[in-house]
């Protein structure tokens, strides 16, 4: 049996029984939906080796190639699996484990994201460092044995649920921009640690406020070496914009699939010029598509790596455009649905995880040579 016809009998009859209800939960503007239940589907997966794919088998994943990958996430789409809420875990901080961290801490730290058990945050943004994440103003300092970190991120996805978090601090007096940073793994339940939530357009909170206080983590929790946290921090961004992508595009399938539906009833369809949108999207989805395969075929994305995001938060973003139209006036009122979250909740697109305005500057300047 090929790994897709094995994922595909075991999606069918997990999310038959128990898991049911968990179909098409989860997603942009919805991560509120059913997080118990999405986290019981992880450790699920994680159970029946369903999570981390590309992962050694030594810590608990299938070393599966390329071509299985993509299989396991075309048949995820195609079951209306509900959205993973250990995406950044697996995606994002486990294979920058991989990469820089010692054997003591992929033997900790990658089990439980296989697992399930312990969910990430992404702590890199800030109030004054967003875009211009060289300017970060976190430090931390040894002291017996741990880190101390003071300081503040913002815009921190899931963070009011995450165990753990991957932070860029300073960790050296007196360093500026990229130099004297560092990359701590920092528990999120502890003293000194505060999360606020960030009400949306959409009234959910994905988002957060993180306030460190004299938070503490180990000594050995630092990822690379000291004051090389800039380039262990790029490297987690190569992985953000390759080969997760494809994970991410799941539930942009899902709703590019109720845009289309909520047309053919509202007779939006019947619009020539709307049909032609719709007719884009979904051609631009498959590109979109292909761009995370070439990516994923590099060993690790360099500054091409801005053209996907920059592709799919534009592309994103004209969707919500397209859900409000195709829904008439009857989107501008009643209650929030569906389509009216993916609309809010898709303006933040372009402005979070590199503004598009960075991405072209990274094109422009690292990709095409173009003078500064």
């Amino acid at each position: 049996m090929s790994l897709r016809e094995e994922a595909r009998a075991f999606l069918e009859e997990s999310l038959s029984g128990p898991f049911a209800h968990a179909r098409g939960l989860g997603g942009p503007g919805r991560e509120h939906e059913g997080h118990e239940l999405r986290q019981a589907w992880e450790r699920h997966l994680g159970k029946h080796g369903w999570t981390c794919l590309a992962w050694p088998e030594r810590y608990g994943g299938r070393a599966a190639s390329l071509e299985d990958q993509v299989a396991f996430h075309e048949e995820y789409a195609r079951a209306d699996a509900p959205a993973r809420v250990g995406h950044i875990g697996e995606g994002l901080i486990g294979p920058t484990i991989l990469e820089f961290g010692t054997e003591e801490q992929k033997e900790r730290f990658l089990p439980p994201i296989q697992r399930g058990d312990e969910l990430w945050c992404q702590g890199y943004s800030e109030p004054d460092a967003g875009s211009d994440l060289a300017n970060i103003r976190t430090r931390a300092r040894l002291e017996g044995g741990e880190w101390v970190i003071t300081g503040q991120k913002v815009w921190t996805s899931l963070a009011h649920v995450a165990d753990w978090c991957f932070a860029l601090c300073r960790t050296e007096e007196g360093s500026q921009r990229h130099r004297g940073l560092s990359y701590l793994l920092v528990p999120m339940k502890r003293p000194g640690v505060e999360v606020r939530p960030i009400v949306q357009l959409t009234g959910t909170s994905e988002f957060n406020e993180v306030f460190f206080d004299g938070a503490r983590t180990a000594a050995g929790n630092l990822l690379g070496a000291p004051g090389d946290g800039w380039r262990v921090a790029m490297a987690t961004l190569g992985h953000e914009r390759g080969a997760s992508t494809l994970g991410q595009q799941i539930g942009f399938r899902r709703e590019l699939r109720r845009v289309i539906e909520t047309a053919k009833r509202t007779g939006a369809a019947g619009d020539p010029v709307l049909r032609d949108r719709l007719v884009r999207s979904w051609l631009e989805l498959e590109i979109m598509r292909l761009n995370a395969l070439r990516m994923l075929r590099s060993d690790r994305p360099g500054p091409e790596a801005s053209i996907a995001k920059l592709y799919w938060s534009e592309w994103h973003r004209r969707l919500g455009e397209l859900a409000q139209a195709v829904q008439g006036r009857a989107g501008l009122v009643g209650e929030l649905d569906a389509l009216q979250r993916l609309y809010l909740f898709s303006r933040a697109d372009t402005i979070y995880a590199g503004s598009s305005e960075i991405q072209r500057t990274i094109i422009a300047e690292r990709t095409l040579k173009l003078p500064r």
